[in-house]
């Protein structure tokens, strides 16, 4: 029979629907259910595309002696991590506290007030049960001593939130960030540290930022060598475009398959930002083909993105991706599948487990024969069993998409992308937002009820602001303009940064507030990277003010390690060099085209673009821009003081160059 978790949205809690442990969403009733037994919460945190969280629900969860344990002992609670991060933040500072690393999935066992009391990751089905056990033994015996071991705990968990000592970041300070950088990064390998390694998206982006504002060669190189050994890694999915969330090596050769929104949205925006800086074209082969990835495997019917596609498929890691030489053989025959198998790196002994490859692409191929021998592979492949695809919509991973989406259209002249990150821009904000707050998910058009975090606000006004550059449609300017005054008046602190929850969400142990950037950018460096962007766009001093004050907020981080602060780089990399404004005017036509794809092929960090009409309503930076001579004009222009307008591609060129 399922259980309390059969009518939740998210695809995570429903993987657990007909778990025979009596779980239940998180909220107060579980909580009271508790106090009325006299018993703890088990609380299970994890995600929908979480390997080991898959092998811990076959091992334990779905286990009858396992869920007569818990269920007559403890009231069980699920959450996704995803849709409620807020609670996987709180109760993953809690873990980290006690043992010193965390991960998913999650297990705390709390008090009925909530307090943890005792926390890990993933345990084997009969190291779980004796767990089981010395808990329900400790609780029973010696209740009062846990309950004061959860208040002390959950009082650590509260000092942790302290704020960081703000601390300005000049150009001094920017400089030497970008030499510690450079400091940890792989020389050989790309990337940073050994396995795993994760794709460094903010960080790439920090250091092209930091490269076009100093010309600094290194920060370049570090870029560069990253995304070709990604790229032509296992960890980049050969036949149909787009990242897996890390390599197991320090070779990029071996990927946890999962493939997720956020570090493809970014990813996508990293190598389309390389293609810009130096004219790459295996740069721009990934950004185009892992849009190709995102329109084609993540699209939801509605128009947004789906989170994330599985590691495993029948429960077996890597089973859709992998190959043997045989079947390259039989799929290609006997020459191109000798062939293939070279050049992919498929080998008799293998690269993952089994005797199984991953697909790498070390050396360019002959273009003509292997888009042929691609297509074929995919069709093959696509015919095999496929990962499930946790189809909820996040708020914060669509503002990511949109905003990598309406760049890459603008950029590449593709107007797919365009009208692609409009569709989603469209139903996020029809959607998400009720009663003018913005909700965090949805799924199947439906809208949940967890309420946005600080990183939904940041994210998806940065989208919506990359979309009004993208159109000139002014409407989106708006509504980043009302995202971002809701920031400012919920969930600012006293210190210039921004707690991760706003001031009238749902109390817990603590208030989150990590500046942090993990695999996405933190709440307070989305917001600071947005306010400084629609501070450009509009000329208010006081989103500029407010963005330099969020980045000074998070300098002490990063002082102590740049690398975890990637996206508040990026954000004062922007501000250090901005505000850069490009004013194109004129009517649709080939001049005013002409004009804007050279403002759009500029690497200025800070630099924003507004293209249209003269004086178009809703754009202040067309507003007393003249067209000259009856032509189409640019205008280069320092917090809304101009240059003398140019009218052809090469001044506009020669301008920005200066």
């Amino acid at each position: 029979m399922p259980n309390r978790l059969a009518t939740a949205t998210s695809p995570y809690l429903l993987q657990h629907a007909d778990n025979p442990v009596d779980w239940r969403e998180w909220g107060d009733d579980a909580f009271a259910e508790a106090r009325r037994r006299g018993v703890p919460v088990l609380l299970s945190v994890g995600y929908a595309a979480c390997h080991w969280c898959h092998v811990m629900a076959h091992e334990s969860f779905e286990d009858a002696a396992v869920a007569a344990a818990v269920n007559g002992r403890f009231v069980a609670v699920k959450v996704d991590r995803e849709e409620r991060p807020d609670v996987d933040a709180v109760y993953m500072a809690a873990t980290t506290a006690l043992t010193g690393q965390g991960g998913w999935p999650m297990t705390c066992f709390l008090t009925p007030d909530g307090e943890p009391f005792h926390c890990g990751t993933y345990y084997p089905r009969e190291q779980f049960l004796t767990l089981l056990d010395a808990i329900t033994e400790a609780w029973t015996r010696q209740r009062d001593a846990v309950v004061r071991q959860g208040t002390a705990i959950a009082d650590a968990v509260a000092r942790r939130s302290a704020p960081i000592t703000p601390e300005a970041l000049d150009p001094a300070a920017l400089d030497r960030a970008a030499r510690l950088v450079a400091r940890d990064a792989d020389q050989v390998r790309g990337g940073f540290g050994g396995a795993p390694k994760f794709p460094p998206s903010m960080t790439l982006e920090h250091l092209l930022r930091h490269h076009a504002r100093t010309g600094d060669a290194e920060s370049l190189r570090i870029v560069e060598r990253t995304c070709e050994a990604m790229a032509r890694g296992g960890i980049y999915d050969q036949l149909a475009g787009g990242f897996a969330r890390y390599a197991v090596d320090a070779d990029w050769v071996v990927p946890h398959f999962e493939k997720m929104l956020y570090d493809n949205a970014q990813l996508l925006r990293v190598h389309l930002h390389l293609h810009r800086a130096t004219g790459s074209p295996l740069a721009e082969r990934v950004a185009r083909e892992t849009a190709a990835f995102l329109l084609a495997d993540l699209r939801t019917p509605e128009g947004g993105f789906a989170s994330a596609l599985d590691a495993d498929t029948d429960g077996v890691e890597g089973l859709t991706y992998v190959w043997w030489p045989q079947q390259l053989r039989e799929i290609l025959g006997p020459d191109d599948g000798a062939r293939a198998a070279h050049l992919l790196s498929v080998t008799p002994e293998g690269t993952f487990e089994h005797g199984a490859s991953t697909l790498q692409l070390r050396e360019d191929p002959d273009p003509d024969w292997w888009a042929a021998v691609r297509s074929r592979l995919a069709g093959a492949r696509a015919a095999r069993p496929q990962p499930a695809r946790d189809d909820k919509v996040v708020t914060a991973w669509n503002g990511l998409a949109i905003a990598a989406l309406a760049e890459a259209g603008a950029v590449l002249g593709e107007g797919a992308y365009v009208a692609a990150a409009r569709e989603c821009a469209e139903l996020v904000l029809r959607l998400h937002v009720v009663d003018g707050r913005l909700r965090r998910a949805s799924r199947g058009g439906v809208v949940g009820a967890a309420p946005g975090v600080a990183a939904d606000h940041g994210d998806l006004a940065e989208g919506l602001l990359a979309l009004h550059q993208a159109t000139g449609e002014p409407r989106w300017l708006e509504a980043a303009g009302d995202l971002l005054d809701v920031a400012l008046a919920r969930f600012a602190d006293d210190a210039g940064g921004f707690f991760d929850v706003a001031d009238d969400a749902e109390r817990l142990l603590s208030r989150p507030k990590d500046p942090t950037d993990g695999p996405e950018p933190a709440g307070q460096s989305s917001l600071a990277g947005a306010l400084g962007t629609y501070a450009a766009l509009t000329g208010s001093t006081r989103h500029r003010e407010a963005a330099e004050a969020a980045v000074t907020a998070a300098g002490g981080l990063v002082r102590q390690a740049p690398r975890f602060a990637g996206w508040t780089l990026a954000a004062a990399e922007a501000l250090a060099a901005g505000p850069l404004q490009v004013a194109v005017v004129g009517h649709d036509d080939a001049e005013r085209a002409a004009l804007e794809r050279v403002a759009r092929r500029a690497t200025t960090p800070g630099l924003v673009i507004a293209v249209g009409e003269p004086d178009a309503p809703g754009a202040p930076l067309l507003a007393g821009r003249p067209l000259v001579d009856g032509r189409a004009a640019a205008y280069v222009c320092r917090g809304f003081v101009c240059d003398r307008p140019v009218t052809t591609p090469e001044d506009l060129a020669g301008a920005l160059g200066a």
